[in-house]
């Protein structure tokens, strides 16, 4: 129990002018305050004008079937979508990245701590004694100066944030925490993107492998078709061993696709916290179109990108701790306060007589230290310069990633129109060639030739298509992720 000796009257005007004074001195905080770190964006994105005037790219609405900020259900895939469910449940990445993010929601706490007096309080007893020889004496009066003590204490102390240090460390503390929030916004996004684009190459991979089994199945029909026509001596047994080639050749690259799904799905399941054993995707019909991604401004990106986001709050802390550095500078004033209860008999510890306190500021100032607190508050002006930089060094990036990718899609696009108009002109002469085989016209050999390149042709339209899907994932990570339809 504290018990503290009532002030004065006389005491009550000085007192009322001191507090009076604490909290003006209160209201301010040394240190600059804190403005983001300018940055000339554009007005608009390089590669997304004249996008009107290219087929096949314009600006678009999202679909009305996607969430805001489920930005994979554009893909408009059942399947995708549960994984990614499962994902953002279950991914450990993500689950890292949120603990970090409340062990700095801790430390903002711990920083606010600061604001509020510290109380403790104490019991103790000791038992003391001392001898009553003299020197050279041998022998001593066991116990006759043997005395206890008990005591019951409370304190309160209490550092007035005169300069502003708590607040700004505050300040920096709460910057510190919302760039967590935005590492694991970011975490979540990346963790997102590389499950769509993994399940978005697993299908493209399905597409293939359906591809060259019809194409197996259609080679192993003219094999069939060039021993019937070797058997009746119209064909040559050179033609029959090209088409055994050709199917086994074939085949073999069916099989070499087996094991980069299996790669695919054991990404998959990892990324999904769970060990691949039991993880496994069936094929399925291949359904997949390439969404309608609004691109929006380049200023917006600063502010959905939530890897610019955090770099941006770290300039912000650090600027914050420009301002605790400078309050070394000025004294600390602490209020304490001290009291309770001390005797030697415990029958009278709580008396009148037994009580004591204490009341009184404390004024602290640092007169020399060799130069410490100017290098503190050069190493803290330093450290805001290198998070400014690296807060313009991360928008910049981004704005570079969406203009790469806008460029990309743009150019994919219209070489997906060349490469569609190849594998017509393919089709066809595979076509014409098979017709002139069957009439006799030329051996197997030319046949196999053509059909080599209309496979080709086949997979380079699915390997463009695929590709063409990793980079609008590309894209919309580059633009931060998810959108509502505003």
């Amino acid at each position: 129990m504290i018990r503290i000796k009532p002030l004065s009257n006389a005491f009550l005007p000085r007192s009322a002018v001191t507090l009076a004074l604490c909290a003006l001195l209160g209201a301010c905080a040394v240190g600059p305050d804190y403005q983001r770190p300018e940055l000339d964006v554009g007005a608009s994105y390089k590669e997304g004008q004249g996008q009107d005037q290219v087929e096949g790219w314009k600006p678009a609405e999202p679909r009305d079937i996607a969430d805001r900020g489920e930005w994979w259900r554009v893909y408009d895939d059942a399947t995708l979508n549960g994984l990614v469910d499962r994902l953002n449940t279950s991914n450990q990445t993500i689950a890292q990245a949120e603990a970090n993010y409340r062990q700095a929601l801790g430390l903002v706490r711990a920083a606010r701590a600061g604001f509020y007096p510290t109380v403790g309080a104490g019991a103790g007893m000791s038992r003391a004694g001392s001898g009553n020889g003299t020197n050279g004496s041998s022998s001593s009066s066991s116990g006759s100066n043997v005395s206890n003590q008990y005591s019951v204490t409370g304190s309160i102390s209490w550092e007035l944030d005169v300069w502003g240090r708590v607040r700004r460390s505050t300040e920096s503390s709460e910057a510190s925490a919302a760039a967590s929030l935005a590492d694991l916004a970011a975490t979540r996004l990346s963790a997102q993107a590389a499950l769509v684009q993994t399940y978005l190459q697993l299908r493209v991979l399905d597409e293939q492998k359906r591809l060259l089994e019809a194409t197996v199945a259609a080679y192993e029909k003219s094999l069939q078709l060039t021993q019937n026509r070797y058997e009746v001596g119209v064909a040559g047994q050179a033609d029959v061993a090209v088409a055994r080639t050709q199917v086994e050749s074939t085949r073999a690259q069916s099989i070499d696709l087996d094991w980069q799904r299996g790669q695919y799905e054991h990404a998959i399941a990892v990324l999904m916290g769970q060990a691949p054993s039991k993880f496994g995707l069936t094929p399925a019909v291949f359904t997949l179109q390439l969404p309608q991604i609004p691109v929006g401004l380049p200023s917006e990106l600063l502010e959905r990108r939530p890897d610019i986001a955090a770099a941006e709050r770290r300039a912000a802390a650090a600027n914050a701790q420009i301002g605790v550095a400078q309050a070394a500078w000025f004294p600390s004033l602490t209020l304490s306060a001290d009291g309770g209860f001390r005797n030697g008999q415990f029958a009278d510890l709580l008396t009148a007589p037994a009580r004591f306190w204490s009341l009184g500021p404390a004024l602290a100032l640092t007169i020399f230290d060799g130069g410490a607190r100017a290098a503190q508050v050069e190493q803290a002006r330093a450290a805001y310069d290198s998070q400014a930089a690296a807060y313009r060094q991360a928008a910049l990036v981004g704005l570079r990633e969406v203009e790469d990718y806008l460029i990309q899609l743009r150019v994919m696009e219209n070489e997906q129109v060349v490469q569609r108009r190849a594998l017509e002109s393919a089709r066809e002469s595979l076509r014409l060639i098979q017709n002139q085989y069957r009439a006799g016209l030329v051996d197997y050999l030319s046949v196999a030739v053509v059909d080599a390149t209309a496979l080709n042709s086949e997979r380079n339209a699915l390997s463009l298509l695929g590709t063409r899907l990793v980079a609008s994932v590309n894209l919309i990570v580059a633009l931060g992720g998810g959108w509502d339809g505003s």
